[in-house]
């Protein structure tokens, strides 16, 4: 192959385009219904910004999310007050960049970078784009050190490695909130990333104050978008929270990423989507939003031999306790693990309600002996004939003799119920847990008088 005739015929071709394109220029809004403005006079490229004059004089930033023939579809960043037919359109020139950098630390932004805590304006030494970059498959560093989370339910079940992604599965007032505080006061981590993406704007304050703690929030970012924001708002929240931490990972730093949720943000995707005409697909939910999960989530894990690393943890809503949602199920599909959270145990009040049987950590078998894997496998068997049987044996209707395995679970699950237990300011390391499940499982072979093989 002729290298430099093929790099002239390049360069012809791209002078080519660069005439036919016409420059940019401004147009005038025409359209507003519902969410979507509709714009014409102006050749925008999806995915660019543009400012939109309003009758207050403060011009209104949007985002181009679709087009028609010469009329673009613009979704507004914010309220969408003050504007009015034949308003003017301007071309944003500049790339989309975030600020980013180590004096970052202990402040909250809003899902456009602005700070939100009053602590005076932003220094930051570096800016990232939030459309992070893709990493080459290959060039990852394999998951191959356990990540010490401070709950002993995760470390000793379902260990996890640095540089996994893992799912967080509860309905609503389960404790799912409460479980992200605890792995964010007590995970080994060097920085964390923490994004409220369309929660309940009363409960940022909760979680920053009562929740992270002052210890907690002067090793953290925290990127807020409540649910009454725009949703390219909340989109955009998101996409800020994994810019923040691939800065830190490029930096060679070890991030914890804790992302509340993953299901409003598909919902703010949905939204958006269904303004411009998007065909809904699964249940309301159009394409785009199974094509988005991916690229947010496969942002995150680790970089190349010798980098950093970011372990995240995305919490995932079920409604009615739907675990067949198709957020849930699409989720479940591109995520590392899921940890499940159980109403049934909370109204128990069995904290964290953290439902063993549920919940999988997927590259738990390449970062634990096969000594604790084997103990693992046990509790479990242990715990599942025990809820196998539980209606039997609440009612009086189980007789003691019947099945050795039910028995022994009958005698262990006090045991198991204290060992799953912790309360909220309490830490186990990753050390402790395991040599607490090598105890808890030592009584149980003595109990049984016997050892319980997996799979007999």
């Amino acid at each position: 192959m002729n290298s430099p005739r093929l790099a002239d015929r390049l360069r012809h071709y791209q002078d080519a385009l660069e005439k036919e394109t016409p420059p940019l220029v401004e147009g005038r809004l025409v359209r507003m219904v519902g969410l979507t403005l509709e714009a014409v006079g102006c050749n925008l490229p999806v995915g660019s910004y543009c400012f939109i004059e309003s009758a207050t004089g403060a011009p209104i930033e949007a985002e181009v999310v679709g087009f028609a023939g010469e009329h673009l579809y613009l979704m507004p960043m914010g309220q969408a007050e003050g504007l009015r037919p034949g308003a003017r359109v301007t071309p944003n020139l500049k790339a989309l960049c975030v600020p980013a950098g180590f004096s970052l630390l202990g402040r909250v932004l809003d899902g456009a970078g602005r700070p939100l805590d009053g602590l005076g304006p932003l220094r930051a030494e570096a800016e990232q784009s939030i459309t992070g970059k893709a990493l080459n498959p290959l060039e990852r560093h394999p998951i191959d050190t356990p990540l010490d989370v401070g709950v002993i339910a995760i470390n000793a079940l379902m260990t996890v490695g640095r540089g996994q992604r893992m799912g967080l599965f509860a309905g609503s007032g389960v404790g799912k909130s409460v479980l992200l505080g605890m792995m964010t006061r007590f995970t080994e981590a060097d920085i964390i990333v923490v994004g409220l993406v369309g929660e309940r704007g009363r409960e940022v304050k909760e979680f920053i104050e009562q929740i992270l703690g002052p210890e907690g929030l002067a090793r953290s970012v925290v990127v807020a978008s409540p649910a009454d924001d725009a949703p390219l708002m909340r989109l955009r929240a998101a996409q800020l929270t994994h810019s923040v931490a691939e800065y830190y990972r490029d930096q060679g730093r070890n991030v914890l990423l804790l992302m509340d949720s993953l299901t409003r943000y598909a919902m703010a995707q949905r939204e958006i989507a269904l303004a411009v005409g998007e065909p809904p697909a699964t249940k309301g939910y159009p394409p785009s939003v199974f094509a988005l999960l991916p690229r947010l989530v496969e942002r995150t894990g680790n970089a190349a031999q010798g980098g950093g690393s970011i372990t995240a943890f995305y919490t995932v809503l079920t409604e009615g306790d739907d675990q067949q949602d198709p957020i849930a199920d699409a989720a479940r599909a591109i995520l590392d693990g899921h940890i499940v959270l159980s109403r049934r145990l909370a109204e128990e009040g069995h904290y964290p309600a953290i439902d063993i049987e549920a919940s999988i950590s997927r590259a738990m078998p390449q970062i634990v002996t096969s000594e604790h894997l084997r103990r693992v496998y046990q509790l479990k068997q242990i715990y599942a004939a025990y809820q196998e049987n539980r209606d039997l044996i609440n009612v009086g209707a189980y007789t003691r003799g019947s099945d050795q395995n039910v028995d022994l679970a009958i005698n262990m699950m006090p045991r198991i119920r204290r060992f799953l237990q912790q309360s909220l300011d309490q830490s186990v390391d990753l050390k402790a847990s395991v040599r607490e499940l090598e105890v808890l499982l030592s009584e149980a072979d003595q109990v049984d008088n016997r050892q319980i093989q997996f799979g007999a």
